[in-house]
C-alpha cells in the first residue's frame, strides 16, 4: 500500500476583540441588514493588541495543535506559513514562528496565494510528505487582515477579519488523507483585487500612503462573478474526476468570503446545506485562515474515512479544490 499525507491534528485561533456590524454602522455608511444580505457576515475578530502580528496568532494555533497531538515543536520537520500579511517583508513569517515555538529542527517558508493560500500550502505539504523525506509538516494559514483594510471603505471593511488555523500532516498507510487536488491561477485577474503599493513595483512613499494605496483594493462585482463561477466549477470537477457523487461527500469546506458564493458552490455540487461548513457569520473572511478555522470548529463532527472537499477562490486570481479522506 502506498503512502499518503493525512491531517492528524488541527487547531485554530481568533483574537478576543469582536467587531460587530453595529459598530461598523458607526464607522461607515452601511447597515447590519445590508452586510448580512450581501455577505452573510455578522461579526469578525480583530487583533487589536499593539505589537501583535500574524506570527502571534500562528503560535497560538500551532501550540494548541502540538498539545492535541502530544508532540513537541522539535519534532516538526517543516513549517509552511500561508499568509499575505506577513509580520515583515523579510524574514519570512515562517522563520519567526519557528523561533517563537521552538521548532529548532524545522525549516520553513511563506506561501502567498491570497485566499487560496491554505489549499496551495496543503498540496505543497502533501508532496513534501510523499517525497519520503518529511514525517511531520505543519501548514498554518491566516491573516491579520485588519492591518491592510481601510476602515473608511465600506466595500471592503465589512468583509475581512483576523484569525489563523493550523494542521499537521503526517504519512498515512491506510489510503486516507489528501487524495486529489485541482489548483489554478490566472494573473490577469490581479487588476480587480490587489494591494496597490508596498511591493517592489510601488515602494512606500508619502504619496502612496496619502493616496491610501497600502489597503486592499477590490472591484467587488468582477471578483464575485469570477469567484462564483470558478469555485463552483472546480469543486464539481474534483467530484467528477474521482467518480464522487453528492451522497459520497460528508462535508464541503468552502472559503468563507461570501455566503452567496458558498451557496452556489454547494448547489453546483448537489450538496445539501447541512453538509456545508459555514462560520462566515462569526469570523468574516480571514483570507488564508478560513479553511483551517472551519476544520477546527467542526473537528469533533468529522469521522474517519469522511470524504471532504475543500474549495477556495482568491486574489491573483487563484482557485482550486482538494479532496481529503479524513484520517481520524
Amino acid at each position: 500500500m502506498g503512502i499518503t499525507a493525512a491531517i492528524t491534528a488541527v487547531h485554530g485561533y481568533v483574537p478576543d476583540y469582536i467587531l460587530t456590524n453595529q459598530e461598523l454602522e458607526r464607522m461607515v455608511d452601511t447597515t447590519d441588514e445590508w452586510i448580512m444580505t450581501r455577505t452573510g457576515i455578522k461579526e469578525r475578530h480583530i487583533l487589536k493588541e499593539p505589537g501583535k502580528a500574524t506570527s502571534d496568532m500562528a503560535v497560538e494555533a500551532i501550540n494548541g495543535l502540538l498539545k492535541k497531538r502530544g508532540i513537541s515543536a522539535e519534532e516538526i520537520d517543516l513549517l509552511i506559513c500561508c499568509t499575505i500579511t506577513g509580520d515583515l517583508i523579510f524574514p519570512s513569517t515562517a522563520c519567526i514562528i519557528c523561533d517563537k515555538i521552538g521548532a529548532k529542527n524545522a525549516w520553513g517558508y511563506d506561501l502567498g496565494a491570497a485566499c487560496s493560500g491554505f489549499l496551495f500550502g496543503l498540496e505543497t505539504g502533501n508532496n513534501m510528505i510523499l517525497s519520503g523525506k518529511y514525517k511531520k509538516v505543519i501548514v498554518v494559514g491566516g491573516d491579520k487582515m485588519s492591518s491592510i483594510i481601510d476602515y473608511t471603505d465600506r466595500n471592503t471593511c465589512i468583509i475581512f477579519g483576523d484569525g489563523m488555523g493550523a494542521v499537521l500532516l503526517e504519512p498515512n498507510y491506510e489510503e486516507l488523507g489528501i487524495m486529489d487536488s485541482i489548483l489554478h491561477v490566472d494573473g490577469s485577474g490581479r487588476e480587480f483585487l490587489h494591494q496597490k503599493a508596498g511591493g517592489s513595483l510601488k515602494p512606500p512613499t508619502h504619496e502612496t500612503i496619502d493616496a491610501g494605496e497600502h489597503y486592499v483594493y477590490q472591484e467587488g462585482k468582477t471578483v464575485y462573478k469570477f469567484a462564483v463561477t470558478n469555485m463552483a466549477e472546480v469543486s464539481r470537477e474534483i467530484m467528477d474526476r474521482n467518480n464522487l457523487v453528492a451522497d459520497d461527500i460528508a462535508w464541503l469546506v468552502p472559503h468563507q468570503a461570501n455566503k452567496r458564493i458558498i451557496d452556489a458552490t454547494a448547489e453546483r455540487m448537489g450538496i445539501d446545506s447541512s453538509k456545508v461548513m459555514l462560520n462566515i457569520q462569526h469570523f468574516g473572511n480571514t483570507t488564508n485562515g478560513t479553511l483551517p478555522l472551519c476544520l477546527w470548529e467542526w473537528e469533533s463532527q468529522l469521522k474517519k474515512g469522511d470524504n471532504i472537499v475543500l474549495s477556495a477562490f482568491g486574489g491573483g486570481f487563484t482557485w482550486g479544490a482538494i479532496w481529503i479522506k479524513w484520517a481520524y
